[in-house]
């Protein structure tokens, strides 16, 4: 079980690099989240198992 993490991403829309917490602990997720630069909404997408995480966004 992965722990509360973070990564880093790019918003799809301002092209800003922000930090986004994850939580890959519950398996794969789909959720929005605004980007905190330009408040726009970004479609983020986390595939999570026991080793790893992957996080991947785009707009919404």
């Amino acid at each position: 079980m992965l722990p509360l993490d973070s990564q880093f991403v790019r918003c799809p829309w301002c092209g800003e690099r922000f930090e986004a917490l994850i939580d890959a602990s519950a398996g794969d997720a789909d959720y929005t989240e605004d980007c905190p630069v330009c408040c726009r909404p970004i479609a983020m997408h986390l595939h999570g198992d026991d080793d790893a995480a992957e996080l991947w966004v785009e707009r919404e």
